[in-house]
C-alpha cells in the first residue's frame, strides 16, 4: 500500500524545502503505532536530501521502515525503535524565558523564514521558539526557550486521546528540531537536519506554556550531535529528542 506526504510551503526550513523536524513527525505520524500502547513509539528518521514544498511524496513500507521518496530518490526513512533520546535537564520557566532575550539568531539568522526558529514568522505562523544560553549540563551549555502553542498548529495529522487541544504530532517534532541547531552552534557552523530520534509521551496542550531545552553533545567531522526535551507547564516530559546535524556549504542556499 502506498500513500502520499506532501509539506505545506509554510512548514518550511530553508525557504525552499521543508523543515526537518516537522517532515521526519509527518512521516512518523504515518508509522503503525501498537494499538495497545498508551503513547507513540520512538522513531527514528534519517533524511537523505532536502524534502520538497507543496509536492506530492510517495510513503510506502520498505524492510520494515516506512519510506518518503520523490522522483524515485529516498527523501526520508521513519522506523521505529527501542533505544530512548537522551533527556535534557529541565530549565524553570522564568530563566527559559529570559534567556530568550540572548537567541542569537536576533542578530544573525542563516534560514529567517523557518517554521521553528524563523524571526521572520509572525506570531501564529510560526513557532518562534527563540532559545537562549542557560545553565551548563555535564559542562555544556544548555539553551532553553518558552512557547506557547497557537491554535493554528493543530491539524489533520493531530492524535487525540482527550479532549484538551493539542498541537499535532509533526510540529511537536518541529519544536523539538531547531533548538538543537543552536545548542549546537548554527551561527558559526551552517548545518542541516540529517536525522532525529523522537519519543512523544504526550502532544503538548494548545495555549499552555511550555519549555524546550536543548544541548550539544558533541562533534564528529561534518556531524554535530545535539538533544532537546519539551516540557509541559507542570514541569513533566512531553516529548524528548536527538540530533545528527550535517554540516554544509552556505553557498547552497544562497
Amino acid at each position: 500500500m502506498t500513500r502520499e506526504l506532501i509539506v505545506p510551503r509554510r512548514f518550511c526550513g530553508p525557504p525552499s524545502s521543508g523543515n526537518g523536524g516537522w517532515t521526519s513527525g509527518a512521516l512518523a505520524a504515518l508509522v503503525d503505532p501498537d494499538p495497545r500502547a498508551r503513547s507513540w513509539p520512538t522513531v527514528r528518521v534519517a533524511l537523505r536530501q532536502p524534502p520538497p514544498l507543496d509536492t506530492p511524496m510517495t510513503v510506502a513500507e520498505e524492510d520494515g521502515a516506512t519510506v518518503a521518496t520523490f522522483g524515485g530518490a529516498v527523501v526520508a526513512r521513519a522506523s521505529v525503535v527501542d533505544d530512548e533520546p537522551a533527556v535534557v535537564e529541565p530549565v524553570p520557566p522564568a530563566e527559559a524565558r529570559a534567556a530568550m532575550a540572548s537567541y542569537p539568531g536576533l542578530v544573525s539568522h542563516p534560514f529567517p523564514t523557518c517554521f521553528a526558529c524563523g524571526t521572520d514568522r509572525a506570531e501564529g505562523d510560526g513557532l518562534r521558539i527563540f532559545a537562549g544560553p542557560v545553565t551548563e549540563q555535564d559542562g555544556a551549555t544548555r539553551i532553553a526557550a518558552v512557547w506557547r502553542p497557537h491554535p493554528s498548529t493543530g491539524d489533520d495529522f493531530q492524535q487525540t486521546r482527550d479532549e484538551l487541544p493539542r498541537a499535532s504530532l509533526p510540529v511537536t517534532w518541529a519544536a523539538l528540531d531547531c533548538i538543537g541547531g543552536w545548542a549546537g552552534d548554527l551561527t558559526e557552523r551552517l548545518m542541516v537536519l540529517a536525522g532525529m530520534t523522537a519519543r512523544v509521551d504526550a502532544l503538548p496542550v494548545i495555549g499552555e506554556e511550555h519549555v524546550v531545552v536543548g544541548l550539544a553533545r558533541g562533534q564528529e567531522g561534518r556531524k554535530t550531535f545535539t538533544a532537546a526535551t519539551l516540557y509541559d507547564a507542570d514541569g513533566r516530559v512531553v516529548a524528548t529528542a536527538e540530533h545528527v546535524w550535517v554540516a554544509v556549504d552556505p553557498a547552497a542556499f544562497t
